[in-house]
């Protein structure tokens, strides 16, 4: 179709949002997976025909179709326009805000579901991405509709509301007297957990922000694991394990613990100071940022082992002897073989290196700082006052004083 790259950008910018998507046509019987198995898990068979079956039957072409269902789940569907067959593409579930573990169980009462298999359920609403601004979705699905049907005026866009189907309580509850946890849903949704901890495992070792940041921006707190009946304290108990799981891959991405010790630290206490749910949610992009920065700032995939060290004793201690001298022998190195190795590997001399980092360190403290020059220049390891200004000058094309001044 001449849509078709189109098409699969569009399914792509969902799956990236974690939402599903499903293209079929009328000659295959409706898939049973577009709810992700809830309502097969359910034994609501009847639900699940007024959601899907019924919502494709009565569609009309050049209407993009918007589906609240009775669980408060939402879904995109549409008729592909061209097509030999009558063809849909339908897209979700996803939620539109975050659901509360308390509105969760509202809701399992309306389907009478017994607690024991409330667990269940909340995996499963835990592992739905959450959309909170909507006009995402509604700009995205307009953009397709033009390149579909020509123009905005060429279609319209309709939202519908499938309710709770009349069927009598103790008929539900009949289903569920027998019913245990399912084993099959329950993998799936952990297998699922840990491969997107896997992504995000890489896209934080290799400082991926963008990436990083797409894999965690649709997380429910009802993923966060249950160890008390405080939400907050359930939220800072999987940040402190998202900590572990950060320090962890940039470690991973080859950035020595002194760097990642300090970072790791200050947000494990952060994190007991966090006063809502919200400020967790803000924390851990926080530290997903943080974190990329760090492997971005101070990985050394491409250091030889000798370089590494080097670099991590120069950024440990600036008011050292960081001549070429001393830490060759603090390693056991030869002297000209660390010189040559260092320019090779970094493009600059031992000398150049260490000078640069010292400026780079004065900069900062003048910036953020009251410190006299001298002090300043004495935390950055030079002592001579005179050859500091005429370094520093050098390199920033000011003074210390001016370059605070300005």
């Amino acid at each position: 179709m001449f849509y078709d790259a189109e098409l699969s950008f569009f399914c792509r910018i969902m799956k990236n949002a974690g939402i599903d998507t499903c293209i079929f046509d009328e000659t295959v019987p409706t898939p049973k997976m577009i709810d992700r198995g809830l309502r097969e898990y359910l034994d609501m068979d009847e639900d699940y025909r007024r959601l899907v079956p019924e919502t494709i039957e009565k569609a009309e072409e050049n209407t993009i179709y918007k589906v609240t269902d009775s669980v408060n789940c939402k879904y995109i569907f549409m008729i592909l326009p061209q097509s030999r067959v009558r063809t849909v593409l339908a897209a979700g579930p996803y939620l539109s805000g975050e659901i509360t573990r308390e509105s969760l169980m509202e809701t399992a009462e309306k389907y009478s579901v017994p607690p024991k298999l409330f667990s269940q359920l909340e995996k499963y609403f835990g592992s739905l991405p959450v959309i909170e601004n909507e006009r995402y979705i509604n700009n995205l699905c307009n953009s397709l509709g033009e390149v579909l049907w020509g123009s905005l005026d060429n279609f319209s866009f309709r939202t519908l509301r499938i309710g709770l189907t009349d069927i009598k309580a103790e008929d539900i509850i009949l289903n569920f007297e027998n019913k245990n946890d399912d084993p099959l849903l329950a993998i799936r949704i952990l297998e699922e957990r840990y491969d997107g901890e896997s992504k995000l495992m890489q896209a934080i070792s290799s400082g991926k922000t963008n990436k990083a940041e797409q894999l965690i921006a649709n997380i429910s707190t009802l993923q966060f694991e249950k160890r008390s009946d405080d939400p907050l304290r359930n939220a800072k108990n999987y940040l402190i394990v998202a900590n572990t799981l950060l320090r962890k891959a940039a470690e991973y991405g080859s950035v020595h613990p002194f760097y990642i010790d300090g970072i790791s630290t200050d947000f494990a206490k952060k994190i007991e100071k966090a006063s809502s749910v919200k400020d967790t949610g803000e924390l851990l992009r926080e530290m997903i940022r943080k974190y990329c920065a760090l492997v971005k700032k101070h990985s050394m995939k491409l250091y030889s082992l000798p370089v590494q060290k080097v670099i991590t004793v120069i950024d440990s201690d600036l008011t050292a002897d960081l001549g070429l001298k001393r830490l060759a022998e603090m390693f056991n190195i030869n002297a000209s073989y660390l010189s040559a190795l260092f320019k090779k590997e970094t493009g600059k001399t031992l000398t150049e290196y260490v000078i640069g980092k010292r400026i780079e360190y004065a900069a900062y403290l003048l910036k953020s700082s009251d410190l006299q020059i001298q002090t300043v220049a004495q935390h950055c390891g030079i002592y001579d006052v005179n050859y500091f200004t005429k370094v520093f000058k050098k390199y920033t094309g000011k003074t210390p004083k001016e370059f605070r001044n300005s």
